[in-house]
């Protein structure tokens, strides 16, 4: 594997020479599980005195990444307003920022007219959500368990803010394909009022991939619009947005991409534009442009203009190959904790219903508390990261999220630790 030293400012000296990207090539074997391991964990800088298992939450850049972070950084500190303001010649603030956008676009085989990039993947769904015009007072709005906490906070300022009826509901577990289309087709034939659907891509709560592109059918063939929920599967879960049927999309960058923290995007259907409002009637952009649905204050450029190489240093790994490697460590700690008596493991083992992230929950551990105790036992005693996460109906679980970074070794560790708290709550 042949990993270049990152971005470096240009040879010439004068401020508006642009950061150049130095050649990235990764050669590790993707289809040996330990060669691979050996592969990625090269182009990383992290501490592995503690093993953390949370790349649910943010995503490491890689080195080749925070090398152009920095690089950017640079050039825009020291272009300070005169790139803000447009005035570097040979780069306009917004046409080096629609080279990302055109990136992110290509990732997900969209246009990138239908792309805005966004502060998070938290704020490109409240941008969604609060934003959808088409609710009317009485018109119902669903959401489920498994969605993110924020994003079902967005459904129910809909019925705060404009009359709209909220429609809860639980999957029933275990989460197999049939189980979930069967609740999902049933709460939308139980609401004839329903406007709106809230879908999660990959659940941050126990890890779960529902069958997106079937969900989102049958809303539609009732009239019912949905909100897609990728902040967890962009750069996770290969797909396009043709692939999932969805109109409205919302997703991170800094999570699985890998991009720096305070990234993440829209998509819109162009021909589903009008259906979002402009964000709190912003007019910086007209109303036929998609960047008037988000925020337009002075943002982190530079975290925004090094996407293209969190997109480029993924596609010298390979998207499928990623995938494969992040099911690999899921499943390989899974397996050896799996005859661990009354350990429950949220998850059915159906091909598709899942991608790295796996909730789990120990012998008796019930609430809240127990989760929470558990975790911080994982964290002092095991130097182990794992996440209490509530929400579910069934009660919290713990949250196990392993990264590229991530190890069998590290992985074994948390086995050991599984194996001897098992009677924790016995």
């Amino acid at each position: 594997m042949a990993v270049a030293g990152g971005p470096a400012m240009a040879s010439d000296s004068s401020t508006d020479a642009w950061p150049a990207d130095a050649p990235f090539a990764f050669s590790g074997d993707m289809d040996d599980f330990a060669s691979a391991q050996a592969a990625l964990a090269r182009l990383y800088d992290v501490r592995h005195d503690f093993a953390t298992f949370d790349a649910a939450y943010y995503g490491a850049m890689t080195r080749p990444v925070q090398a152009a972070y920095a690089a950017h950084s640079h050039w825009v500190n020291q272009n300070h307003a005169l790139f803000l303001r447009s005035g570097v010649p040979g780069h306009p603030r917004d046409v080096e920022l629609d080279k990302s956008r055109a990136a992110v676009a290509r990732m997900l085989g969209a246009s990138t007219e239908e792309i805005a990039l966004s502060g998070g993947g938290t704020e490109a769904l409240y941008a969604l959500i609060a934003n959808y015009a088409a609710i009317r007072p009485g018109d119902a709005v669903i959401h489920a368990d498994v969605d993110y906490d924020e994003m079902q906070f967005a459904c129910d300022y809909l019925e705060q803010s404009r009359g709209a009826r909220i429609v809860r509901f639980s999957l029933p577990e275990p989460h197999t394909e049939a189980n979930i289309l069967a609740a999902y087709d049933k709460v939308l034939e139980d609401t004839p009022r329903a406007k709106l659907l809230l879908l999660t891509h990959l659940s941050n709560r126990n890890g779960l991939v529902p069958p997106v592109r079937a969900i989102v059918a049958l809303a539609k063939a009732r009239g019912v619009d949905v909100i897609l929920d990728s902040a967890q599967a962009v750069g996770h879960i290969p797909f396009t947005v043709e692939e999932t049927g969805a109109d409205f999309i919302g997703f991170s960058l800094h999570k699985w991409l890998a991009a720096p923290l305070g990234t993440g995007g829209i998509y819109i259907r162009k021909e589903r534009l009008q259906d979002i409002a402009p964000w709190l009637g912003n007019r910086i952009h007209g109303p036929e442009d998609i960047r008037a649905r988000i925020p337009t204050g002075t943002v982190d450029f530079a975290a925004r203009l090094t996407v293209p190489s969190a997109i480029a240093v993924q596609d010298a790994i390979g998207p499928g190959a990623k995938h494969r490697h992040l099911v690999r460590l899921r499943d390989y700690w899974v397996e050896r904790v799996r005859d661990v008596p009354g350990l429950k493991i949220m998850l059915p083992d159906e091909p598709g219903r899942y991608g790295a992230v796996t909730g789990f929950r120990l012998p008796g551990m019930n609430g809240p508390d127990d989760a929470k105790k558990a975790a911080g036992l994982f964290l002092d005693k095991y130097r182990l990261l794992v996440v209490a996460k509530a929400g579910l109906a069934s009660g919290p679980v713990l949250r196990v999220t392993p990264a590229l970074f991530n190890t069998s070794a590290e992985l074994d560790r948390l086995v050991a630790a599984i194996r001897a708290e098992r009677g924790l709550f016995a």
